[in-house]
């Protein structure tokens, strides 16, 4: 347990964790991390506001490095110094998001058509 009384989790059960609930991401010098690739700068730029936007209405906020045609979302718990359910469930919110596609769930919405011009993140 940290100082703050918040459960940390060893390598092992992160692992595991990430096995079983996160399968893209991966654990590595005491961060989760997922790499999201998208088809150019305006779909970086929107997997970092989502992130953004998220991490901000949770108040947990991750390191985030970005290139042309990727998004590096890493989380830890500094408080805790190491992984807690606030990365877990975090990850869970912004993979839910970023990796969203409604056009595939048979509902009113269409999603992004599969023309090159509009595609935006190149999904899992």
């Amino acid at each position: 347990m940290s100082e703050q009384g918040e459960k940390t989790y060893s390598e092992a059960e992160i692992a595991d964790k990430l096995t079983a609930e996160l399968p893209h991401w991966y654990f590595e010098n005491g961060w989760i991390r997922r790499k999201y690739k998208t088809s150019g700068w305006k779909g970086t730029l929107m997997v970092i506001n989502t992130v953004g936007h998220l991490a901000e209405a949770a108040w947990h906020h991750p390191d985030i490095a970005a290139s042309y045609a990727f998004v590096v979302v890493k989380l830890t718990t500094h408080s805790a110094k190491g992984i807690t359910d606030k990365d877990f469930e975090l990850a869970k919110k912004i993979e839910q998001v970023v990796q969203w596609q409604p056009g595939n769930e048979g509902g009113p919405f269409e999603g992004t058509p599969s023309d090159q011009r509009f595609k935006y993140i190149k999904y899992d």
